[in-house]
C-alpha cells in the first residue's frame, strides 16, 4: 500500500501528539515529520517533500499564512491543508490566495480528517460550508464583470465543470480522453482568461459565474 506522507506544522506539542496517534491509526497515512512554527514546516518540507502539509494558522516565528505562500512557491507538488481553531476571513483568503488545497476548522473529526487528507492527494479542495461561504462572498467582489460563460470554449467548459466536481488532472484526462498534458494547458488557458492562479479560487470563481 502507498502511504500518504503528512507534515503536522503546529506550535502546541499535544496536538502535533495527539494529530500523530490519531493519523496513524490510518494505515495508508504516514507522518513523516513535524514542526512547531512555518519556519520548521518550510525547512521539513524541503527534507521531507510531503504530500500533504496539516498545517496551523498562528505560530510564533512564522504563522500558516506565510509558510503556505513559501512552500506552495518552492514546492508546488506539496499540498497545505489549513487545520486551525481560526475562522477569520483575513487567514483564511490568505491561506486559499497562497494555494492552500483546504481549510479546516479543528472540531472536525479523526475520520473526517483522514478522508480529508485522502481527497486533498486527489486533487480535491476540502472547504467546509462555512469556510466557502466566507470566500465566495469576497470573490464575487473580485469576479471581473467582463468574464462570462462564453468567454470559454466548449471543450474549455467540460474542463471546468469537472474540476468544480473534484476530479485530478489524470482523472478529467481519462474523462475527456486526453493527455495529462493537454489537460493541463487547457487549465492554464483557463486560469489566465478568469485571472486567477490556484484551483482553490477556481472553483470559487466558477462557482460564482454559475457552473
Amino acid at each position: 500500500m502507498n502511504q500518504i506522507t503528512v507534515l503536522l506544522a503546529d506550535d502546541q506539542t499535544i496536538i502535533r501528539d495527539g494529530l500523530s496517534a490519531l493519523l496513524e491509526t490510518n494505515p495508508d497515512i504516514q507522518v513523516v515529520a513535524e514542526a512547531k512554527n512555518g519556519m520548521e514546516a518550510y525547512e521539513q518540507t524541503e527534507i521531507h517533500h510531503p504530500q500533504v502539509v496539516l498545517m496551523d494558522i498562528r505560530m510564533p516565528e512564522m504563522g500558516g499564512v506565510e509558510a503556505t505562500r513559501l512552500i506552495k512557491r518552492d514546492f508546488p507538488d506539496t499540498a497545505v491543508l489549513v487545520l486551525t481553531t481560526f475562522d477569520d476571513d483575513e487567514s483564511i483568503l490568505g491561506a486559499i490566495t497562497y494555494g492552500a488545497s483546504g481549510y479546516l476548522l479543528k472540531d472536525i473529526s479523526g475520520v473526517k480528517l483522514a478522508e480529508a487528507i485522502r481527497d486533498t492527494v486527489r486533487g480535491s479542495v476540502i472547504l467546509p460550508g462555512n469556510i466557502a461561504a466566507k470566500i465566495t462572498k469576497h470573490i464575487g467582489k473580485q469576479v471581473k464583470p467582463e468574464t462570462s460563460l462564453e468567454d470559454f470554449t466548449q471543450r474549455e467548459q467540460d474542463i471546468i465543470r469537472l474540476l468544480m466536481q473534484g476530479n485530478s488532472n489524470q482523472e478529467i484526462a481519462q474523462s475527456l480522453f486526453l493527455t495529462v498534458g493537454t489537460v493541463k494547458n487547457y487549465i492554464s488557458q483557463i486560469y489566465s482568461k478568469a485571472g486567477i492562479t490556484d484551483r482553490a479560487n477556481a472553483i470559487l470563481h466558477f462557482k460564482k459565474l454559475g457552473f
